[in-house]
Order: structure tokens, then C-alpha cells, then sequence
């Protein structure tokens, strides 16, 4: 289940046990998350871009950041020009002093996005290994110090680090009928119909297909009784257990087919569904699993580097400790860490919980991590329940049992 790929960082699935172990009773139906109400753009980024332009920042779009050139004197490093393309192709670059102050987002799990649609698969020509305006400009700036990252360990194997996604948008009845089916809800209530990610065993062995419904509608201009579904493989370059090419190479269309495959449609009704009751919009993105691809903490950088003046980096590719990547949060923390050392703000970057150090948070998820079941009906070995006994017996009447019945374990 997680971070998509079986060879996934172990590194990261540490970080996500000790970070999160308070929810594991949340897994089950994803309680434990939080969903805004439009999708993040709408919900978040576009209110803060507001926010601050009402405030007199000034945004320039359509700018390509080439590099950033450092200077190191005396132990001190200082960011001494910007290098960057025009919208028209024209190279500029901007001189910086101490008082500047310049945040790096090194790396983009977005980058060379392939976007196809209803009658189009994705055009992968620009698709390769280690490519990518982000990605150019983060291997620019690390070949300047050892301790601004690694970016070739997150990008250096598209094979390894891409999947597919994909949007379905139907109003037809149907249609919505067989997701109920399933998922035991209304998409149109206005909760997260399907209380998670629906993963398709059956297709294990293909794309490897997972499905969602996010709180509906997803966006303000969403015409009413409209859906959207949005699903994802894991494994492009396998056929498909219905559509038999690989996922890269489909069509929206073709993409809905197996999807309305896997959701139980009649073998006779699919392609009349997909091409007349749905529109199907595709992404392939190559680097989409990069957070999790394996590596040691120095392939990222210090959200502020040792010795640095005036730059920091931000963002899911800057390393700050605990924490977790694929969040909100993270990106929000090493914002803050970053603006609080450089600004020398007198003001903490709040603390992740601390579950992991909590003996009730790790009592209550070994009770769900086995089921919800007590000790006593676990299979064990006679020295092992002679040796529960024992224990049981010594904690009797203590805050140390009361914490454990607690707990649901006794």
C-alpha cells in the first residue's frame, strides 16, 4: 500500500511508521485524512495567490530559472545571480547582495507532464532520464557544492519512478450506479465517496489500477450531476487486463474501458459507455514517484545548507528531519524553516507529534495493527502465553494495566 512501488524508499516507510503510527486506525477508510473542499488549487493555492497579490507581490509567469550561482568565502556561501529564460527565450540573469533573500523548489515531481485526452495517448518524445526544467536547473546548482543533493538518485530512472493518471468526467446514471455498488455511497452526498483508494487486485498482474471520488464536485465550475473519478496505474508499460496495450500508449477512451472493466460492466456495453458516456482525460508523469525513490539523507539538501547567507530550499526535495514527504505539511514546514533562520524570526517550526514516543499511541496501533484483537486470542507458543500471564499478572491494578485495557489489547 505504500508509496505505490515495491522498491520504494525503506527510508521514507520508517519515516511514515514513526510519524503516523497514531492513525493506523484510520487506514482502513482514510478517517485520518483531511480533504479540502475544491480541489488544492482551488482551495488553497488560488486564495493564497490572492491574498498575497492583494498585499503587493508581484508574480512573473512563464520564466525558466536556469541556475543559481553561488559564491563561498570564509566558511559563508551567498546565491550571487539568478539565470533564467524569458517567456520569449531570451537569457537574463539577476546580481544578488546579502539582503536578498532566494528560495530554491529543487525538483518537481510534475516535470514533463504528458497530457493526452479523450481520442489522444500522451506524447512521450520528450520523456528521458534525468530531463526536465526543474531537474536542469537542480543538477546545475548541485554540481557547484556536495551539499546541495543528489538530484540524479530521484530522477535518474524514469522506468522506475513513473505512473499514469487519469480523470473521468460522467453523469451518467449507470455508470454511477456501478461505482455504488462498490464503494456503498453516493458520490453526489458530498463526502469522499469511496473513503479511499480502491485498488484493483485483479489487475495486479496489468496496470496495476486504483480508483477514486474525491468530495464531488471538485471544482466550483463543475456542472451539476457531474462526477469525476480519478485513476491511476502503476505499471505503464504492461498491457492491460481488457485493453491489451500498455497504459503509456492509451487513449482516455481506452483508459475508461478497463477501467469500467475492473468496475464490473458488461464486456458488451463498454466501449459504448466509455466513447458516448465519458470523458477521459490522461496524464503520464515521469517522475511522479521520486520522492520515494531510494536514497541516503544527504542526496537531498539542508532546507538552509551550513554556512549559507541568503538562500534556502524548499519544497518535497529539501531535507528537514521526521517529517514526510507526498504532504502538505512538509512543504509547509520547510517554507517556515526556511523564512524563520534566514529572517531570524524568534518563532519554532511546530513540532511533529511525537506518537512514536507515546507508549498509548503504540499500544492502540498494535491493537489495530492485528485486527483489533486482544493478546490473548493471538497464536503463540506455550513459553510466549506463559509469558503474557506472567506480565498480565505484574501489571494487575497498576496505571500500567489501566493504560493497556485502554489500549483494547487486554
Amino acid at each position: 500500500m505504500f508509496a505505490f512501488q515495491r522498491w520504494s524508499s525503506a527510508l521514507e516507510m520508517k519515516r511514515y511508521i514513526q510519524r503516523y503510527c497514531h492513525h493506523i486506525d484510520g487506514l482502513p477508510d482514510f478517517s485520518a485524512l483531511r480533504f479540502t473542499k475544491y480541489n488544492q488549487y482551488e482551495s488553497m493555492i488560488l486564495p493564497l495567490e490572492n491574498y498575497l497579490r492583494a498585499h503587493g507581490v508581484k508574480f512573473e509567469f512563464g520564466f525558466n530559472v536556469q541556475n543559481v550561482i553561488f559564491d563561498e568565502k570564509n566558511g559563508k556561501k551567498l546565491a550571487k545571480k539568478i539565470v533564467y529564460l524569458t517567456p520569449d527565450g531570451k537569457k537574463e540573469s539577476v546580481d544578488l547582495l546579502e539582503d536578498d533573500l532566494v528560495f530554491i523548489t529543487n525538483g518537481c515531481c510534475t516535470d514533463t507532464t504528458c497530457y493526452g485526452d479523450q481520442n489522444h495517448a500522451p506524447d512521450l518524445s520528450k520523456v528521458k532520464n534525468c530531463s526536465g526544467e526543474s531537474w536542469d536547473m537542480w543538477k546545475r546548482i548541485a554540481i557547484q557544492d556536495e551539499n546541495f543533493g543528489h538530484p540524479e538518485k530521484f530522477c535518474g530512472d524514469v522506468e522506475a519512478s513513473n505512473w499514469m493518471s487519469a480523470t473521468i468526467d460522467t453523469s451518467n446514471e449507470e455508470i454511477i450506479k456501478a461505482m455504488m455498488k462498490i464503494c456503498k455511497r453516493d458520490p453526489r452526498e458530498g463526502k469522499v465517496t469511496t473513503g479511499g483508494i480502491v485498488s484493483v487486485k485483479d489487475s495486479q498482474d496489468g496496470w496495476f489500477l486504483s480508483w477514486t471520488i474525491n468530495r464531488q464536485p471538485q471544482f466550483a465550475s463543475q456542472p451539476k450531476g457531474h462526477v469525476l473519478v480519478w485513476v491511476y496505474g502503476l505499471y505503464t508499460n504492461k498491457p492491460g487486463n481488457y485493453v491489451k496495450k500498455a497504459m503509456r500508449d492509451c487513449t482516455g477512451e481506452e483508459i475508461c474501458e478497463e477501467w469500467l472493466y475492473h468496475i464490473g460492466f458488461p464486456v458488451s456495453e463498454i466501449k459504448e459507455y466509455a466513447s458516448k458516456n465519458c470523458n477521459t482525460t490522461t496524464s503520464f508523469m515521469p517522475y511522479i514517484n521520486a520522492f520515494f525513490m531510494p536514497r541516503q539523507v544527504k542526496d537531498r539538501p539542508l532546507v538552509v545548507p551550513e554556512g549559507s547567507v541568503n538562500f534556502a530550499f524548499i519544497g518535497q526535495f529539501a531535507e528537514t528531519p521526521r517529517d514526510t514527504i507526498f504532504t502538505t505539511e512538509y512543504s509547509i514546514r520547510t517554507g517556515m524553516e526556511a523564512v524563520y533562520t534566514l529572517m531570524n524570526v524568534y518563532r519554532g517550526v511546530p513540532e511533529t507529534w511525537g506518537s512514536v514516543y507515546d507508549v498509548r499511541e503504540l499500544l492502540k496501533a498494535s491493537y489495530y495493527a492485528i485486527d483489533k484483537k486482544q493478546l490473548k486470542d493471538l497464536k503463540m507458543k506455550p513459553i510466549e502465553r506463559w509469558a503474557l500471564k506472567f506480565a498480565l499478572k505484574k501489571i494487575k491494578d497498576t496505571d500500567v494495566e489501566k493504560v493497556v485495557k485502554e489500549s483494547g489489547l487486554i
